[in-house]
């Protein structure tokens, strides 16, 4: 009687693992993540952006690609879009919120980095390079509250408040999570 090899499959026939895990990886959900800046001039004003795609301000940033993180996302974003370089020793993680699906989009992971304060010749320096964008503003609380909606003035609060007090937000659809 030959005793059956009891080894882990991934001793035993590690190709055959690799096999199993790539499966498993094509069956797992995929989240949509997008990273944006908070962004601040040097009368504490935040910058927001005017999508020529969309309804609605909205801040500095956007989705990642495949397999980017989305530090590089949003630097890459920011040049892209603003001609703004920033290294990414500059940007921390503020903000994190979980949206559920809604309308035609599923679930996503929202990111909020902050870039800090611009100086008056940097923010001088920012300018439009690419039609995605219509105009670009720094907006007193008030004005940003006014022209987001609702839920990414949630995220963009709930950021503002993090990078003031030196914490990191983890919302639920704009909702700090107890």
């Amino acid at each position: 009687m030959t005793n059956p090899d009891t080894r882990p499959l991934y001793e035993r026939d590690p190709d055959a693992y690799r096999a199993h895990l790539a499966e498993g990886n094509a069956n797992q959900a995929r989240k949509r993540v997008a990273a944006d800046a908070l962004i601040r001039d040097d009368h504490g004003r935040v910058l927001l952006v005017d999508p020529t795609y969309k309804p609605n301000w909205d801040l500095p940033g956007g989705m990642a690609e495949a397999n980017e993180p989305p530090l590089d996302a949003l630097r890459r974003e920011l040049a892209e879009e603003l001609a703004l370089h920033l290294p990414a020793s500059r940007m921390t993680l503020v903000c994190v919120d979980w949206v559920p699906p809604h309308g035609p989009w599923d679930d996503s992971v929202m990111m909020i980095f902050t870039a800090g304060t611009l100086t008056p010749d940097q923010a001088a320096a920012l300018r439009i390079t690419d039609a995605e964008l219509g105009a670009f503003e720094f907006c007193t609380h008030e004005q940003a509250q006014a022209r987001l909606r609702p839920y990414v003035w949630a995220r963009l609060y709930a950021a503002i408040t993090a990078a003031d007090t030196g914490t990191v937000a983890y919302l639920h659809n704009g909702h700090p999570v107890s």
